[in-house]
């Protein structure tokens, strides 16, 4: 596999993650990681990307919905998200939660500079994450 094919995978992969689509770009990135084959900076850059622009389709598709009442949950959410606006897409990286996440920061029409940093930054401190206990822990293996 060459260093652009599994960097082209890792972003489609990881854009898949973040959408409602299922996926496991964390599970790839191990995998190349472990392998070698690419750089473990353009991994964390492919992956990072990627994931991040499945976020913003997340964002997309939440402004697409009508701005209706919900329900009992509605004035909970829509106090928790406006206390910590664009900043709670710093959480974006969570299992389900953070597609929900990107989704309700659609609806709710967060501006989308703020939006996007914040999201870029909590999904790319994941993907560094899981390289530095990946790689420690290949250290440690040897």
């Amino acid at each position: 596999m060459s260093d652009l094919l599994a960097l082209v995978s890792l972003s489609g992969s990881s854009f898949l993650s973040a959408t409602l689509l299922p996926g496991s770009s964390e599970a790839l990135l191990i995998a190349l990681l472990v392998a070698q084959k690419a750089s473990v900076f353009g991994l964390i850059v492919a992956a990072s990307v990627g994931n991040t622009l499945g976020g913003l389709t997340n964002i997309f598709l939440g402004r697409l919905l009508p701005l209706k009442r919900q329900g009992r949950w509605h004035d909970t959410a829509i106090t928790w998200l406006h206390r910590l606006g664009p900043a709670a897409l710093l959480l974006s990286w969570l299992p389900v939660i953070g597609d929900l996440l990107c989704v309700l920061a659609g609806w709710l029409r967060f501006a989308w500079l703020p939006a996007l940093l914040f999201l870029a930054v909590g999904k790319t401190l994941r993907y560094i994450f899981i390289a530095i206990v990946t790689l420690q822990g290949m250290q440690w293996w040897h």
